[in-house]
């Protein structure tokens, strides 16, 4: 006979690890406890296989769990008589908020069973799935805790909860029909009421088959959805919604679905059907049939599986007289207003979303902790949402509690506690009051669930920053961390470096400790501070933040410095006389050589701006970074060699001057070459630049060896396995975000580990 207390901790709770402790206990004839705490899971249990069931539990733990530490402890036997599941109890250390999942394959095959009580039941879920950050108040993760709350359940449910044999035992948003959550549908435009049946799902199915716009509540938060090859209805949306070409995400039944429209690799596969489900960009194919104005100028398409129960059914709703699937592809994009936050509770959706649709299919689940969809790129995080937060990155050793804020763009902020860095979910711009209020929201959630009291912060170095403003007010210390260095310093806590490395950050904007905007950077990078060892040469942008929208002015103002008393007739070639009004064009000339009126950038996105002007792709960036996708959307592999460049060695830093290269271009274009064929080169031109002043700068300072890679121009993968290649072939160890996107949406946790490690240090 032998007793042991096991402390787990990690992702424990809401995953079916209680459960699944009883069941292997029982089999193992094993008898003691089993409880959720706040500080993760607690098991007292004694007999003679005790060994063995640690050792399975280590091995096999359920599907959803993430066992990170087992602490044992043996004791004197107290010859318990069966092995029971304690209710949970609260104390003070950090436990593990699991995210949303998908259904799983057992709920969605009792969903589509005509003899099953839950048959075409949009709420459907189990221990092994189902909402879980979305719903969750308050730790420990008990139905009370919840917003399931409000729903009792029916004595078939109760059963089903209560049976530790059950695939159902303790999943906290259990229901049916006959208790749980519901829907109904409330139609905007009168002009389809004909359309209209009883069934709310039925009305929304035959109302998109007509071309109609729906805004449907969904997991964390309200999608748009629209038939995704009815190209009158994408139109319509794209007008309504944004105004903009920012690409809509879309859903397709099944994997099959999607390989009709894109190109598949097995890593995209994998990814689109785990669990998590998350949009994948992917290539298109030739003759895709996907309108052109869901993702305009952008060879890639967003795509994810269907993953809520509701999803399903929109494609496998029985509806009369119609085949199944019910769509092939549908739009679903996210259901907010300009760059605000997604939209999650009913009356809202009512209030700001009805001039963009013609309908709503809501339902009665609150969703507490509103979460979009997460994008992730080959492999590269775009956006981190749903499926992943709040997932912790887990650090090396433990820390102080700070809070770190971020930037304005792609805002995400971080929270540590013991060794753990909590980012949160994509906030978004902080642009607007309603962003600032979602900031707010989702910092109180946290900070609450993962009971950490921040008593220091960290802030971005930009004085005019929302996000630093914010972080002024909250009568705490503030420290202010550089933009850049914040890029790098995310990669290090990913990868737990703390010595010096070399840095290679390329984004569009980021404000300079020279006052000036900086964003094609090569530093070395450490915990207590940062070396600008060069940078992309200063471009002006006439009208400044204007520029930023209109590369065109960016173009004007290099073309102008370029050819002096002949810009006139190189702006006149090139097109831009056809494109602009002369005036407006002089105009820009003339404030182009105003410091006061063209502040001078180091950015890299917008040399990826200026290129795409010149080539006539993108003069107008409706929505950030429009301009280097499509520029990137040009590439071809076919062409391997690059243009001129020169890096200027005659003051510190050094700076890369790609002049040779715009004349090359310039001397292209207006030969007509393809547009394919300069973009690949230009592309080649900035790796090839990169590769080289890293190589002459490690021999300047003395043999350094780790680079690490950051900033928003690193979604571009091409240019990513490009520099990747490139420094591995020269000797170099290379360090790239593994669970972080390289955008903005990174700051925070480099903020973060640069305080908590300065406080260390203290």
């Amino acid at each position: 006979m032998k007793r042991v207390l096991i402390r787990i901790r990690g992702r424990v709770q809401g995953v079916g690890f209680r459960p699944h402790v009883f069941n292997l206990a029982t089999a193992l004839s094993l008898k003691g406890t089993v409880k959720n705490s706040s500080k993760g899971v607690t098991i007292d249990i004694e007999g003679e296989r005790v060994d063995e069931f640690i050792k399975r539990l280590r091995t096999s733990p359920p599907p959803l769990a993430e066992i990170e530490e087992i602490h044992t402890e043996e004791l004197p036997p107290v010859n318990y008589s069966d092995f029971s599941i304690l209710h949970s109890e609260e104390e003070g250390s950090f436990t593990h908020v699991s995210p949303d999942v998908s259904i799983c394959d057992d709920c969605l095959k009792e969903m589509l069973e005509p003899s099953d009580r839950r048959y075409l039941y949009p709420f459907i879920n189990c221990t092994n799935c189902g909402p879980r950050y979305s719903i969750t108040l308050k730790l420990p993760y008990d139905r009370p805790n919840t917003t399931m709350k409000v729903f009792q359940m029916c004595s078939d449910c109760l059963r089903e909860y209560q049976d530790p044999r059950d695939r159902r035992f303790h999943a906290q948003p259990n229901a049916c029909p006959s208790c749980g959550p519901s829907l109904t549908f409330r139609l905007t435009n009168r002009e389809l009421e004909h359309l209209l049946t009883e069934d709310p799902l039925e009305s929304t199915i035959r109302l998109i088959q007509t071309g109609g716009v729906v805004a449907i509540k969904g997991l964390g938060g309200f999608h748009i959805a629209c038939d995704a090859l009815n190209t009158r209805a994408v139109e319509r949306l794209r007008v309504r919604k944004r105004k903009s070409n920012k690409p809509f995400a879309l859903m397709a039944p099944e994997i099959d679905a999607v390989k009709r429209f894109v190109h598949l690799e097995s890593e995209d596969e994998r990814l689109l059907s785990s669990n998590k489900r998350p949009i994948v960009l992917l290539r298109k194919k030739e003759r895709c049939p996907i309108p052109e104005a869901v993702a305009p100028k952008n060879s890639y398409l967003g795509f994810m599986l269907p993953y809520t129960p509701l999803h399903y059914l929109l494609f496998y709703y029985p509806v009369s007289g119609v085949a199944q699937p019910n769509f092939q592809c549908l739009i679903m994009t996210s259901g907010n207003l300009r760059e605000e936050p997604i939209i999650h509770r009913n009356q809202d959706a009512l209030e700001r979303l009805s001039p963009l649709v013609d309908a709503f299919l809501f339902h009665d689940r609150e969703i507490f902790m509103r979460v979009d969809d997460s994008v992730i790129k080959e492999g590269v995080f775009i956006r981190r949402a749903r499926g992943y937060v709040p997932e912790p990155v887990m650090l090396d050793d433990e820390g102080p509690e700070v809070l770190a804020v971020g930037a304005d763009l792609k805002n995400t902020f971080t929270l540590t506690r013991e060794h753990y860095a909590v980012v949160s979910q994509h906030i978004g711009d902080m642009e607007n009051f309603e962003t600032l209020c979602f900031f707010e929201e989702v910092l109180e959630n946290l900070k609450s669930l993962y009971r950490i009291n921040p008593m220091h912060i960290a802030a971005d170095l930009h004085p005019s920053y929302m996000s630093r403003q914010w972080a002024e007010r909250q009568g705490i210390p503030v420290t202010y961390i550089q933009h850049h260095h914040a890029h790098a310093a995310a990669v290090m806590a990913e990868h737990g470096i703390k010595e010096q490395v070399f840095a290679v950050v390329l984004d569009g904007t980021g404000y300079g400790t020279d006052g000036t905007v900086w964003g094609g950077e090569f530093l070395m990078a450490g915990i207590d501070g940062f070396k600008r060892l060069a940078h992309f040469e200063y471009l002006r942008l006439p009208g400044g933040e204007m520029a930023i929208k209109e590369p065109w002015r960016i173009a004007v103002s290099v073309i102008n410095d370029l050819y002096g008393g002949q810009s006139q007739r190189y702006l006149s070639a090139l097109g831009y006389y056809d494109r602009f009004p002369p005036a407006q064009i002089e105009s820009i000339r003339k404030i182009s050589r105003l410091t006061h009126f063209s502040p001078k950038s180091s950015g890299a996105g917008r040399l990826f701006d200026l290129v795409a002007s010149i080539t006539g792709l993108v003069d107008l960036n409706t929505y950030e970074a429009e301009a280097p996708i499509a520029l990137e959307s040009m590439v071809c592999d076919a062409v391997d060699e690059g243009y001129g460049f020169s890096i200027l060695t005659d003051s510190i830093p050094w700076r890369v001057s790609f002049k040779k290269a715009l004349n090359q271009m310039i001397d292209g274009v207006l030969r007509g070459e393809a547009v394919e064929i300069i973009s690949t080169r230009f592309h080649n031109t900035v790796a090839e630049a990169v590769c080289e002043v890293m190589e002459r700068l490690r021999d300047r300072e003395g043999g350094l060896a780790k680079v690490v890679l950051s900033g928003g121009v690193f979604q571009n993968v091409y240019l990513l396995r490009r520099i990747k290649k490139g420094l591995k072939s020269r000797g170099f160890q290379v360090y790239f975000h593994k669970r972080l996107p390289p955008n903005d949406a990174c700051i925070s946790l480099g903020q973060a580990y640069i305080l908590r490690e300065r406080l260390n240090g203290l």
